[in-house]
């Protein structure tokens, strides 16, 4: 039981951390080939505490928006409103969350920002999870000669990090549009029907 536990631990840990994180699939592989766990236990037990990480990011995100000023909060919830004002839009996002190759920390920094519910991008991302670590885990044994090289390739990989500081920049973009005059300019210039 203790590997298990300790497994849940450095996952949740992980997944609490808003960049540059090494990727669960990862740890999950790891512990796999270090420890000979069950498959089964490894990717529901990664999948739960990720998500479990990512929603308590996403709240401690959400805890900072009374630093920013009101000006920025009015921002951050009319672009909440731009991206769920249509069901195309939620369900586009809910996507995002379920097959999204791009980071997952900063989008749920930014849903926190935005007060985005969190049950329904929980939902997508611990089903995409489960998806995800059960390919990675059913692959990690086969992989396991060369797995070292992976792993490390996981944590050097330039594409890898530019994509993180791509990720941050995205969202230090949310926070800094002004998304009421930018909805308000748009809705400007919408013709006219009749």
């Amino acid at each position: 039981m203790a590997p298990y536990a300790a497994l849940a631990a450095v996952v949740f840990g992980v997944n609490l951390l808003p960049a540059f994180g090494p990727p669960t699939w990862a740890i999950l592989v790891w512990f796999e080939i270090t420890r000979d766990l069950d498959p089964v236990a490894l990717v529901l037990i990664g999948a739960v505490a990720a998500t479990l990480g990512r929603v308590v990011l996403a709240l401690g995100a959400g805890a900072c928006r009374g630093r920013l000023s009101i000006r920025r909060r009015e921002s951050l919830d009319a672009a909440r409103t731009v991206l769920s004002g249509s069901r195309n839009r939620t369900a586009a996002g809910l996507g995002l969350f379920l097959l999204s190759p791009l980071p997952s920390a900063q989008l749920f920094v930014a849903a926190g920002l935005m007060a985005f519910p969190l049950r329904p991008l929980a939902a997508a991302f611990f089903a995409g999870r489960l998806v995800s670590y059960s390919i990675y885990v059913g692959i990690g044994k086969a992989a396991d000669a060369r797995f070292g090289d992976v792993l490390e390739g996981a944590f050097r990989s330039p594409l890898g990090i530019v994509l993180q500081v791509v990720m941050l920049g995205a969202l230090v973009l949310l926070v800094r549009i002004d998304w009421v005059k930018l909805i308000t300019r748009r809705g400007a210039n919408r013709p006219a029907t009749s």
